[in-house]
């Protein structure tokens, strides 16, 4: 079978999509597709696979898979990139309302290329923890904004060995069974932070991770290195902003700011 999709790419997190209103894609096949399609050397390659599907009270639903074939809730920058997938294809018009399985969102197409995202408030929230990584000691900050995150800041990313802690961090028994996704952050002036993202999953650092973003920037906030609305520049070089409202120490109103671009169109066979 022969289906369409569009690659697009959000701050260098690159995705598949297809419209799956029609519910051409079971269910029980998607592990196997998302590793299949994702793949960079045997198909279109992505970091994750994302599914526009029907809602019954929302705009659509958004379904995401990482690469490796594992289900995630939710993924800020696939969130920006199934937006603008929707306003191609006429779904929606500039705002609109979808489904994840981390919650409803709230997103704008604000230009050509850049998108809002009203996210919801985040969870977990676990300050300032001791974990002992190749006999250090780190203080990492943990919160789930849609997925968990691990928020640890440094005094220079771009030192940083992401792919060796990020990797020993996600899989930390404190964080068992289902491990998490690690940032690191360094903060710079001008109310700016550098942060690089190892994500579960992809099990590799990315160009960039918009719930890690999302997550970097509130931990910033709370901390006091960063005032909302927080700039942020991924890996990949991008730059992403990050807004909410802090009510001693409560979070919310939470907004993920950046880019989203269609890259190219294809058929696929499956």
């Amino acid at each position: 079978m022969n289906i369409n999709f569009s690659k697009l790419t959000a701050a260098g997190n690159d995705f598949v999509l297809i419209d799956n209103r029609e519910n051409i894609i079971a269910e029980k096949d998607c592990e196997f597709l998302a590793k299949k399609l994702c793949d960079r050397r045997y198909s279109i390659g992505g970091d994750g696979l994302i599914l526009l599907e029907k809602s019954a009270s929302k705009d659509f639903k958004m379904k995401y898979f990482n690469s490796d074939g594992s289900h995630a809730s939710m993924c800020g920058n696939g969130g920006r990139s199934v937006a603008k997938f929707a306003y191609e294809l006429g779904v929606v018009n500039s705002k609109m309302v979808f489904e994840t399985d981390a919650g409803v969102i709230n997103a704008e197409i604000l230009s050509h290329n850049r998108v809002k995202l009203d996210l919801y408030n985040p969870k977990d929230l676990n300050r300032d923890m001791k974990i002992e990584i190749d006999g250090k000691e780190l203080n990492v900050d943990f919160i789930n904004t849609g997925v968990p995150h691990a928020v640890i800041f440094v005094d220079c990313a771009e030192e940083m060995d992401v792919f060796k802690y990020g990797r020993q961090v996600r899989h930390h028994k404190v964080f068992a069974p289902d491990g998490t996704n690690v940032d690191f952050v360094e903060v710079v002036k001008d109310n700016t932070l550098i942060v690089r993202t190892y994500e579960r999953g992809v099990e590799d650092e990315t160009l960039a991770c918009g719930t890690g973003i999302t997550a970097s920037g509130i931990i910033s906030v709370l901390k006091g290195f960063a005032k909302s609305p927080v700039n942020i520049i991924a890996r990949g070089g991008d730059k992403l902003s990050v807004s909410l409202k802090n009510l001693g120490g409560k979070i919310s109103d939470v907004i993920l700011e950046g880019p989203a671009v269609v890259a190219f169109k294809g058929m696929v066979e499956i």
